[in-house]
């Protein structure tokens, strides 16, 4: 009776050592394993063998959103840890709340085990304060405009100091930052203000250019209006010179027929100065005109022959003879001047009628 009891208690043990001793890891976790309170070695994802009552799993403490967990099993992968909003003091004197994000990976799980108590409590705080540091450094512009470069310095800082716990710090975001109302209140004046700014520099710089298209383009006409003018100041004096150019073709053509004309013909001194009274008619039609024969001696022979004339009916003898002039051949001033002496001469020596009328030359038109 007593042997079967031993061996039950002996089978139940063996039950129980393979029970603890056979561990399954998963993929991408680890397991740190202790012999006898002390570290042995570190199990591997697949089957391991612990020996009972000697080699035991130590437990580590990680966070898990806003609770810290116990587990035997040290996950190997990339993890992701918010903080909370905490309190800075930038180096303008302006108070924030800043909330930012970690990202890390244990590549050692013994350091990360024996070096530090608490790695998740350790690696907030740690954060904490280097943020506050870091923040500190910088002026309210600069944390608004320079996340990258907080998010770089925040990252070289804590990879340096969890590098001995076996921790890599791959990531640092910072999650919001949160001035104060009076501080929103004053940026939403300004943004107003530059906006404006912008609104009114963007309306001067269109005027400018559309009073700049706007004088180019009068500039422009002004000066095809001026081509025009002289294009068509150009077109008048060619058609001017033109019609002066016909005209005195026309002119000369006119004088030349009529010369050929007068030498063709054959005309008469009488007929050329019937011609010249004529043209002596024409020209003195109006008020105010004073006409000067060109043929100055002809004109001054007809006064002397008029008064041969009238001296002749009040004396009985004859005035002697004027002194002949040399010969030349008569112009038609000369002969119409001879013409009006004769025709003078015949009407004093003869009695008029008194219901006679003088006939007007036959004009050869």
């Amino acid at each position: 009776m007593g042997l079967t009891i031993v061996l039950l208690f002996a089978a139940a043990a063996v039950a129980f050592g393979l029970i603890t001793g056979v561990r399954i890891v998963p993929q991408a976790k680890v397991m740190v394993v202790e012999r006898l309170g002390k570290f042995h070695h570190v199990a591997s994802s697949g089957l391991n063998i612990l020996i009972p009552f000697m080699d035991s799993p130590r437990a580590m403490e990680m966070r898990s959103g806003t609770r810290i967990v116990r587990n035997t099993l040290v996950d190997l992968r990339e993890q992701v840890m918010g903080f909370e909003t905490v309190q800075v003091i930038t180096h303008d004197n302006v108070n924030m709340e800043v909330g930012s994000v970690i990202y890390y990976q244990i590549v050692d799980p013994g350091r990360a085990l024996y070096q530090v108590e608490n790695l998740a409590l350790a690696i907030e705080q740690l954060t904490m304060t280097n943020l506050r540091n870091v923040m500190g450094g910088l002026t309210l512009d600069q944390t608004l405009t320079s996340r990258e470069t907080v998010n770089t310095k925040l990252r070289m800082v804590l990879d340096e100091a969890t590098e001995k716990w076996g921790v890599k710090v791959t990531r640092v975001e910072l999650r919001e930052i949160e001035p104060p109302q009076a501080i929103k209140a004053a940026m939403a004046k300004q943004m107003t203000a530059e906006r404006e700014r912008r609104a009114e520099v963007t309306k001067a710089e269109g005027d400018k250019s559309a009073a700049i298209l706007q004088a180019e383009g009068e500039k422009i006409s002004r000066i095809l209006r001026a081509e025009a003018e002289r294009d068509a100041e150009v077109a008048r004096a060619e058609g001017h010179k033109r019609a002066v150019m016909l005209e005195a073709e026309g002119k000369a053509e006119a004088t030349r027929l009529t010369f050929e004309a007068i030498h063709t013909g054959r005309a008469t001194p009488e007929v050329l100065a019937l011609r010249y009274l004529e043209t002596l008619q024409e020209l003195g039609k109006g008020d105010n005109k004073m006409f000067v024969p060109y043929e100055a001696t002809a004109a001054l022979g007809t006064l002397s022959m008029l008064k041969d004339v009238f001296g002749r009916e009040g004396a009985p003898a004859p005035a002697p003879e004027a002194p002949r002039l040399p010969a030349r051949n008569p112009s038609a001033a000369a002969l119409s001047a001879q013409a009006i002496a004769r025709n003078a001469a015949a009407s004093a020596t003869a009695p008029m009628p008194a219901t006679r009328r003088v006939q007007p030359p036959p004009s050869d038109e």
